[in-house]
């Protein structure tokens, strides 16, 4: 089954899988906000954590603060990241009860 166009510009491998859940190969589409980040767990049933760092601004000592976001994304069987990827994820439908992103690239291994 060939890949099918997500919308945006990514460099996929050329694998097959047969994941329902996956914006090439499955029923699933991209809407909302895109990130990049640093995948920091892998479980066995395809979820990852994805953690970025922002910087939020504290007006009353003028400075800014380093502050972490983690957020559990699926992982398709055709990505299949691994812990310390620098990866891109796109938000899409409720997948469970805490999944509402995928991982659409593995930027740098």
């Amino acid at each position: 089954m060939k890949a099918k166009n997500i919308g945006i510009e990514v460099n996929l491998l050329n694998q097959e899988c047969n994941d329902k859940k996956c914006p090439y190969h499955g029923e699933l589409k991209l809407h909302g906000r895109i990130f990049l980040g640093n995948v920091t767990n892998v479980d066995v049933n395809k979820s990852a954590t994805v953690e970025f760092i922002h910087f939020y601004y504290l007006p009353k000592y003028e400075r800014y603060e380093k502050r972490i976001t983690r957020i559990r994304v699926h992982n398709p069987l055709c990505i299949n990241a691994k812990i310390g990827d620098y990866v891109r994820i796109g938000e899409t439908r409720k997948i469970s009860k805490t999944k509402n992103f995928v991982i659409l690239e593995v930027i740098k291994k």
